[in-house]
């Protein structure tokens, strides 16, 4: 269980970064939908590993 914890820490470290990455790319002015659509992913992704982490800490 703690290779599963450990696996889900570090893909959220990654998202982090892919999400300030994807965050600095939005213009200003008339966000590009392919650019919005991998911030939601990221974001998606991102909130279900928390909750799955959230459920295995707490066993």
């Amino acid at each position: 269980m703690q290779k599963e914890i450990d696996d889900i820490k570090n893909r959220m470290k990654t998202l982090e970064i892919l999400i300030k990455e994807t965050r600095d790319r939005l213009p200003a002015h008339s966000v590009k939908p392919p650019v919005m659509m991998d911030l939601l992913g990221y974001e998606d992704e991102y909130d279900a590993l928390l909750k799955k982490l959230n459920k295995l800490e707490n066993k």
